[in-house]
């Protein structure tokens, strides 16, 4: 593949539900440019696109491809990305990199969840939109539009309509052409005259496109609105720049599988869209600043780093500075990847994306630049990760392989975080929802050999008392020539505090070289207590008498006396079981409101409040964690996926008898 100038490229990023058919349309365009010799189908596992071979395993996508196809001496680079929420971070990397969004809206199922939220993160580009399906049953153009219009921000206009639907479908109408393009199986098309009988939609539907044109331009629009006709290069270059400025989107509609209406699409990425130097104009005489976007780490041939030029030429054989990890890397050769397939070029130009391989620190949102003057780059913004899994290697001794494994994975995908859990001892990996810790599970078995087994996560439960006691504790021992020899007593009761330990000694009955190690014994007997053996807290100590032998006591001998009285001073005090606590905030679109609150309500969560945000509302609530552990899936069943929340932990407090029951059975049990 040759070195396309700036103004040559169109970065185009495809985005919709699953299923709706953007893999499909990408295969459509790679035919049509002659990189493949037959229509990739996702159903028969054989796209470019699709590849991993956990996309060919489910025939969805899982990860963003970047798939470069060459048309009309344009190199349109396809960033082909999934279409459910698990991968969002997947779709934000594309968004941030790419001057256009292609919309692929479902004629059978019309504007479906990931298609509503995905157009909101594309809102600052310029948008077109394939009606795709056409060909399928129950294909209805008139009632996915509408369903657009309602559903999706901003003006959108048709620019084309189809002729025929289901298994009559058989081509579009032009509306600028003004003819009837009609397909042929190679996706080639002739023009006729439009059918007689659609001629009244037509007109309505031109008029439509004529405005939307003339608000393209203000010369344009000031010629319309005096009622003079705008000709058709005026309306050409009207559609150019309302397209290219994100003014208007654009509606295309065909069959992706039939490769149907697909050519014209190609034209207008071409002729329409904006390209890198019309959004970032004077760039590429700016020193060197390459954003990463995507990461693919593989086990054999190590890392994969996916950039995109934002400002001068990125060359092969040169060495540039990582500003995000402050170290110099060595450029040793530019890919242009087309999915796993790839080919090495000289450099690449300001608004080109391209891959590094073997990259030694740099990974996924690094900034590359030159050392003398480092330049910056608005970061990608990933969503964080919300449903912990408890992990282990199957295989014992496979601890430091599972580590090594996660690290890959973790560079390769912002969306996964890991944490050793000191108190609970489980390893828990954080992702996006259950499909993503799926995946992550399957690629570790995959890519690094080792395979893992997933735990219930373990609650972090707390004990503490909540009565005041007087305790004693002696230590005596006697074993031939010192013995052993310690004796407290303690007054142990409810404080604010975690723990506090206080001594109010007469008379010299403790000595006070051994009051540090009552203390010592104390601590040592906190993390373990007698109700279920998790950790005592909100606990205060204080040392008021005891007893020592001169010869036989020792620091030893009184901290173990200490424990003992620990032990049984908080059996004594009317122990009981606290349970964590967490804020959580909710944002959902109104309608979900009272499904949200009865839900918390029936979590044991108590709601704080409500604020607007947006068009959405914000609940703000305390609830149990152990109600929340699973609360993504929760949350995507009730909305049907478009909440989102923030859990954060808050503070304990006593869990109910009921919960506090199950809690010392299981340890019984355990």
């Amino acid at each position: 593949m040759k070195v396309y100038p700036t103004s040559q490229i169109r970065n185009i990023v495809f985005i919709s539900h699953g299923g709706a058919g953007k893999t499909s349309l990408a295969e459509a365009m790679l035919y049509n440019t002659g990189v493949t010799g037959r229509l990739g189908r996702v159903d028969d596992g054989n796209t470019v696109s699709d590849f991993l071979p956990e996309e060919i395993k489910r025939k969805i996508s899982i990860s963003t491809s970047l798939i470069p196809c060459e048309y009309r001496d344009t190199k349109i680079n396809i960033l082909d990305t999934p279409g459910f929420a698990d991968f969002l971070g997947e779709v934000r990397g594309a968004v941030k990199v790419a001057e256009n969004a292609l919309v692929v809206v479902s004629a059978v199922a019309g504007v479906e969840v990931q298609t509503e939220i995905f157009w909101e993160e594309t809102q600052n580009l310029p948008k077109i939109a394939f009606i795709n399906r056409m060909d399928r049953e129950n294909a209805n153009f008139e009632k996915a539009l509408d369903d657009m219009h309602n559903k999706l921000s901003g003006t959108i206009v048709p620019l084309q309509i189809p002729i025929g639907a289901e298994a009559d479908f058989k081509g579009v109408v032009d509306l600028l052409k003004m003819k009837a393009l009609i397909f042929g199986s190679d996706g080639k098309y002739r023009e006729e005259e439009i059918p007689a009988e659609m001629m009244g939609d037509i007109e309505t539907y031109k008029e439509q496109l004529v405005e939307a044109a003339a608000e393209g331009n203000d010369d344009l629009l000031s010629k319309y609105l005096e009622g003079e006709e705008l000709s058709d290069d005026e309306i050409k270059a009207g559609i150019a720049e309302a397209a290219s400025k994100g003014a208007v989107v654009f509606v295309f509609c065909g069959s992706a599988t039939s490769n149907i209406g697909v050519l014209p699409v190609m034209d207008f990425i071409v002729d329409c869209m904006a390209s890198p130097d019309q959004v970032a104009e004077g760039k590429d005489k700016e020193p060197l600043a390459a954003l990463v976007f995507k990461t693919n780490a593989d086990p054999y041939i190590g890392r994969l780093n996916f950039l995109k030029v934002v400002q001068s030429k990125l060359k092969a054989d040169s060495v540039v500075y990582n500003a995000t990890k402050e170290k110099e890397e060595k450029i040793n050769g530019l890919l242009v990847m087309r999915g796993k397939e790839q080919q090495a070029v000289p450099e690449a130009n300001t608004g080109d994306i391209v891959a590094v391989a073997k990259l030694a620190d740099t990974t996924t949102g690094d900034i590359l630049t030159i050392k003398s003057n480092p330049q910056e780059i608005e970061p990608i913004e990933f969503p964080v990760p919300n449903l912990g899994t408890a992990i282990e290697p199957k295989a014992k001794g496979d601890e430091d392989k599972l580590g090594s494994a996660l690290q890959k994975l973790m560079e390769e995908d912002p969306t996964i975080s890991l944490e050793k859990n000191v108190e609970t001892k489980q390893t828990i990996l954080t992702t996006m929802g259950e499909s993503h810790s799926d995946i992550i599970i399957e690629r570790l078995n995959r890519k690094f050999g080792v395979e893992v087994k997933t735990a219930e996560l373990k609650i972090p439960y707390r004990e503490t008392i909540r009565g005041q006691v007087q305790v004693e504790g002696k230590h005596k021992k006697q074993s031939g020539g010192h013995g052993q020899y310690g004796h407290v007593w303690l007054r142990l009761e409810p404080s604010e505090e975690e723990f506090v330990f206080g001594e109010a000694l007469f008379g010299g009955s403790v000595p006070k070289q051994y009051v540090p190690a009552v203390e010592k014994g104390l601590r040592e007997a906190l993390p373990e207590g007698v109700l279920a053996g998790y950790p005592v807290t909100n606990l205060k100590a204080t040392l008021y008498d005891g007893s020592y032998h001169s010869v036989d006591s020792s620091e030893m001998a009184f901290k173990l006396a200490a424990i003992l009285a620990f032990k049984k001073g908080v059996e004594q005090a009317n122990p009981a079981i606290l349970e964590p606590i967490c804020n959580i905030e909710v944002e959902i679109p109104e309608q979900f409101m009272g499904d949200i609150i009865g839900d918390l309500n029936s979590k044991r969560g108590r709601v704080l409040g409500m604020e607007p945000k947006g068009k959405n509302q914000v609940i703000k609530a305390q609830v149990p964690y152990k109600e929340v552990l699973r609360y993504s899936i929760d949350l995507k069943a009730i909305t049907q996926g478009r909440g989102k929340y923030k859990l954060e932990f808050d503070h304990y407090e006593e869990a109910p008898p009921k919960v506090a029951e199950e809690v010392i059975a299981k340890a019984k049990r355990d």
